[in-house]
């Protein structure tokens, strides 16, 4: 999806915020009504006759009739495509959607434009005519901004970061923190392979990022040490506010608002150099890194209680603001077919000038010295060469030795 900063005044804002409550209400009436399906009972309703059902609902209710029907029905749509992916890996039945947790409605477009297939020819229907398709009214006004329509609010302005706006058929309207987005329903096009032949190994880690096979390094953006002592100062008032006062929500708000800035930041680095990497390099790989068994929880149970549980917490939150997952997933979107995954054992123990694999070789976090040839680098370097050579396992490669190391003496 293409997604742009919107900047919508004071009276527009009310507005879209009604809209969010209606497609939230809408959602959570079509998530209460399929929790009381049984097994043996008829099945639930389906789209069309829950729009059905929402027409009399808003004659029924003044409130509900006083917002946009497209939106409201957007709303049932989106829960119908929720229905069909839960058994998508990944997904799970529809849940409640919160108030300051899930503000967002979605929005289809008002203009008419003749539907074309993909070679370019006119899609025409079983009578002969010219089927119509919908599209999204999006006005240019200058190089850096442009607007859209926004039912009940007339021309809303955005932020245009790109050359062109987007056209696509549908947008998404969203808040979290206090900052609106829209975001078009828009497939990008994948970025084509440079063909210069050139495969590329990425080493992720909490210390450095991401360092490249070639020697680069990049370090995913965090807050400044300015901004993080803003977050501890305001957790501190927080803490000594009093229970649900305005105070400590007000103090939580600006927590959030740096949180906010910094998930932005990582956004934004991980776009840039998912897009480096596409246009680049013909291969990329990364190591194969189960992030969701990594970043797990140690605290336990109350029988059983974990150990270190602070230290790894901070781990989990060290790991999480790298956007390891996030970099590998954009870079697969932006290069369909020419990101692989290594295995990861191995790939910092084994020197990749000569193949012998050692755990004593790895002196340090930063410090790599092979105990057979006496290589030496920077270990996430050797690590990187390692992944970009596809290497993993726990045997060697070096001619006339054997694949198998070899027991060592037990000093006494």
């Amino acid at each position: 999806m293409a997604r742009f900063r919107m900047y919508p005044t004071a009276v527009q804002e009310q507005q879209m915020l009604l809209h969010c409550a209606h497609a939230r209400y809408v959602w959570n009436l079509a998530v209460e009504q399929h929790s009381h399906w049984q097994k043996g009972r008829r099945s639930a309703p389906g789209f069309a006759e829950q729009c059905k059902q929402l027409t009399e609902a808003r004659a029924a209710s003044e409130w509900l009739r006083a917002g946009n029907v497209d939106v409201q029905q957007q709303a049932l749509k989106d829960f119908a495509y929720a229905k069909q992916a839960r058994f998508t890996p990944g997904f799970g039945e529809p849940t409640w959607r919160k108030k300051h947790k899930h503000e967002g409605f979605r929005v289809i477009g008002t203009d008419r434009v003749p539907a074309c297939r993909d070679d370019g020819t006119p899609l025409l229907n079983g009578k002969g005519k010219q089927v119509m398709s919908r599209s999204v009214v999006v006005r240019k006004l200058n190089k850096n901004w442009a607007q859209v329509t926004v039912p009940g609010c007339g021309w809303v302005r955005f932020r245009l970061s790109r050359r062109q706006p987007p056209d696509a058929k549908t947008f998404r309207v969203t808040c979290h923190n206090g900052q609106w987005h829209v975001a078009f329903a828009v497939i990008p096009e994948p970025i084509e392979a440079p063909g210069n032949g050139e495969t590329v190994g990425i080493d992720r880690g909490v210390t450095i990022t991401a360092h490249l096979s070639d020697g680069r390094v990049l370090n995913c953006p965090q807050l400044t040490a300015k901004e993080r002592a803003r977050v501890r100062k305001h957790q501190r008032r927080a803490a000594r506010a009093a229970k649900n006062s305005p105070a400590k929500q007000a103090e939580y708000a600006k927590v959030a608002q740096l949180r906010a800035r910094e998930a932005n930041r990582r956004k934004d680095w991980a776009e840039k150099t998912s897009t480096m990497l596409a246009s680049e390099f013909d291969v990329i790989r990364f190591e194969k890194l189960n992030i969701r068994n990594m970043t797990r929880t140690a605290r336990g149970t109350v029988a059983e209680p974990g150990r270190n549980v602070r230290v790894k917490a901070g781990l989990n939150r060290s790991i999480l603001a790298q956007g390891w997952g996030m970099l590998r997933s954009r870079a697969e979107h932006k290069a369909p077919g020419r990101v692989e995954d290594v295995p990861a054992p191995y790939t910092s123990l084994r020197c990749s000038d000569c193949g012998w694999i050692e755990k004593n070789s790895r002196k340090s976090q930063a410090e790599f010295v092979c105990v057979s040839c006496g290589f030496t680098c920077n270990a996430d370097l050797n690590a990187s060469i390692n992944v970009a050579a596809g290497h993993a396992g726990g045997t060697t490669t070096t001619p006339g030795r054997s694949r198998v190391r070899e027991p060592q003496l037990a000093l006494r």
